[in-house]
């Protein structure tokens, strides 16, 4: 005899798994499309089938084909130095902005926070012009300051609330603990509090990292051909045919950019959702 409530808790499990399984494949199933499209031969890239239909990986050459009019290979590289670049320094700057943001107070503290909400809210579309203006009177246009300097700004009020948060719930105890040994603010900060904060500075880093990668309106108007990132290299993409567009090699190059961050995140998935949650429950 069956306990009573175990044939609802039962459907509730049921239902559970269910609404999971459906959230999952509503958000993987561009994804593997994607990736069955790059994987098809070029004549049945509007196959309908669930599968790659004469599986090749002509279109991966395609994409990487050194004599395309888009060189993506290039466009990877500038990916990750943008990124990168972006991603340490809005971490630098972020870091200890939150932490004197969570841990002294001082006039102006939260007119400071304030502003930073402030350019976290700006939309994007509305600084492509001055910016456009700027960067041509100086003579930026095209290089890679034009293209990293304005990412910071987008990343760095994110970097800071997530680490402002964390900052937050820490035990300043231990700061003070290693004050009173003889350790100087600088040293505490280094060796106390830096090792404490590392699930949220990688959390953090993740992303930046990805939202920089991610930008595309900017950088289509900032950039030239040898400093496009992959987002505007795969819109310009025109293969060896200007008048055929390459769709399969266009999805292989997304897939070229989408599963080393899938896997990125899944390999640290356990520190990014510790970083998420740090600082989320008050003790």
């Amino acid at each position: 005899m069956s306990r009573p409530g175990t044939g609802k808790a039962l459907r509730g499990s049921i239902g559970t798994y269910a609404g999971v399984a459906l959230v999952v494949v509503w958000g993987l199933a561009p994804c593997y499309w994607m990736i069955v499209t790059a994987l098809r031969d070029p004549a049945d890239t509007f196959s309908t089938t669930p599968w790659p239909t004469n599986p090749t990986l002509q279109n991966f050459a395609d994409a990487l084909d050194p004599s395309a009019k888009v060189n993506f290979s290039r466009a990877l590289l500038n990916s990750v130095i943008i990124a990168g670049a972006t991603t340490a320094i809005a971490l630098l700057v972020g870091v200890f902005t939150a932490y004197a943001l969570s841990r002294f107070d001082f006039r102006g503290k939260y007119f400071v926070t304030g502003i930073i909400l402030g350019a976290s809210m700006f939309p994007v579309v509305a600084l492509v012009t001055p910016l456009f203006q700027l960067f041509t009177d100086i003579g930026w246009i095209g290089s890679y300051k034009a293209l990293i300097i304005p990412n910071i700004s987008f990343v760095l009020p994110l970097t800071i609330y997530t680490l402002t948060s964390f900052f937050s719930e820490l035990p300043w105890e231990l700061e003070e603990a290693a004050r009173m040994d003889g350790a100087s603010r600088g040293q505490a900060f280094r060796m106390i509090m830096l090792p404490l904060a590392a699930p949220a500075l990688f959390t953090t880093a993740i992303l930046a990292f990805i939202a920089t990668v991610n930008e595309f309106l900017l950088m289509s108007q900032l950039s030239s051909e040898k400093t496009a990132p992959v987002t505007v290299a795969m819109a310009r993409f025109t293969g060896t045919d200007p008048y055929v567009t390459p769709y399969a090699s266009i999805m292989a190059g997304g897939t070229l950019v989408m599963v080393p961050l899938v896997v990125m995140v899944l390999i640290f998935q356990r520190r990014i959702i510790a970083g998420l949650t740090a600082g989320g429950v008050k003790s």
